[in-house]
This record gives C-alpha cells, sequence and structure tokens, in this order.
C-alpha cells in the first residue's frame, strides 16, 4: 500500500575535494568523494523501493564534476530534482522541505540526507507510516545529530534556521525547537552515519554485502 508521503534526499554532489572533507583527511580526496557517491547510490536505491507517493532529491553542487556522476544522473530520472537554495545548511533544509512539498501537491515529508547506506525500504516504509499519524518524525544519529526527520506541514521545517548544524547536539537541539513549536514527535530508530574514518565499519556492517558502500570501503583502511 503507498502511503500518502513525500521522500525528500538533500544531497550533495560527491566531487573530490568537496564531499566528505573529513574522510578525505584519512583517504584522500577522489576515495572519500566515491565512498560518498555509493551511500547517495544506495540512498537513492532504498528511496525508489519505499513505498510511498512521491520522491524528491534537492541537489547542490555540479554533478557533471562528481565521482559516479553518470550513474547518478541516470538514478536521479527516477525523481523529482530540485535546486538547494539558502545560504547556509539549516537554509537549504528548511527550503527543502518547503519545495518538496510544493512540488508534491502538499504532502507530508519526510527527509534523509545521504550518510546513512545502510537504510532500508522498510525502514523509510515505517518512517512514513509513523509521520501520517503525528505531527513530525525524527530519527537519532549516533554523533549527536538525527538522520531523518519528517512534518506533516513544511511549516514546520522552518525552526531548522535556527538550529546549529552538525554539532554534537544538533539532534537535541532539533527535537526541542520541534517540540517547542506545539508539535507532536515520534522518536524513531536511532542509526550511525558516516562522517569519519571512524564511522566506516559500523555503518559498513549494517549495508548489504552487494551493496555499493560495503564495496567501496572493502579497502579502506580502519
Amino acid at each position: 500500500m503507498t502511503t500518502p508521503v513525500t521522500l525528500l534526499v538533500v544531497a550533495k554532489a560527491p566531487i573530490p575535494g568537496l564531499a566528505k572533507t573529513r574522510l578525505a583527511a584519512t583517504l584522500g580526496d577522489v576515495a572519500a568523494a566515491d565512498i560518498a557517491a555509493a551511500a547517495l547510490l544506495d540512498t537513492l536505491d532504498a528511496v525508489s523501493a519505499t513505498p510511498v507517493a512521491q520522491r524528491v532529491v534537492a541537489m547542490t553542487g555540479d554533478l557533471a564534476l562528481a565521482c559516479r556522476s553518470a550513474e547518478i544522473a541516470e538514478r536521479l530520472g527516477d525523481f523529482t530534482v530540485v535546486e538547494q537554495r539558502g545560504d547556509g545548511f539549516a537554509d537549504r533544509l528548511a527550503n527543502a522541505h518547503a519545495d518538496a512539498s510544493s512540488a508534491a501537491g502538499g504532502l507530508p515529508v519526510l527527509q534523509i540526507g545521504m550518510d546513512t547506506p545502510q537504510v532500508s525500504a522498510d525502514l523509510l516504509g515505517r518512517c512514513a507510516a509513523d509521520l501520517v499519524g503525528t505531527d513530525a518524525v525524527l530519527g537519532m544519529a549516533r554523533d549527536g545529530g538525527w538522520w531523518v526527520l519528517g512534518v506533516t506541514s513544511p511549516g514546520s521545517a522552518q525552526c531548522l534556521r535556527d538550529v546549529p548544524m552538525s554539532t554534537p547536539e544538533t539532534g537535541a537541539v532539533t527535537l526541542a525547537a520541534l517540540r517547542d513549536t506545539g508539535l507532536s514527535v515520534t522518536m524513531v530508530q536511532e542509526l550511525a552515519d558516516v562522517d569519519t574514518i571512524d564511522d566506516l565499519p559500523d555503518v559498513r556492517r549494517a549495508c548489504r554485502p552487494d551493496s555499493r558502500f560495503y564495496a567501496a570501503t572493502q579497502t579502506a583502511e580502519v
């Protein structure tokens, strides 16, 4: 059964030198960007297989310069693609929610990034179903951030503009910001995400052995 939710992926073109810079400090620019590309493609596969009404990708960066650019471009053919807009990451997230909702006719929006390639269609489907019955859903990341955020109204995501991103407190501050606006928040499964070399083993173990991310990280030194 199709869930009346839009699944939104907020993504950055995996360009060497610009993608996964903390990972690149250990593995090099090209290897880090290739891992980011693999993570994005695995994420898009999971989203594509999730029984939701609409699928949107908010993209930033020149895809022509990215690792696996042709494969990513072909995969994006199954999605509605919008350009990210805004001065900072928090602004771009809030705007992406608004743009995805507009592109999908006002449906609730469930948003993820490209740092959790272990995510499955089953898990995303459960998160989407949870969103139908509440104001918001939030899934924490083990590093203190969050990996999934869903809101039934795009206006609810506007509180993200005041949340400091990429800090150990981002998840807790996001939860407080949602609740401060009067929203009922359903918490969903916590996941590890990929930022540094130390994150690779846990995420790789959670991925399917036939996944791109698993293959791309097989030779990474951890």
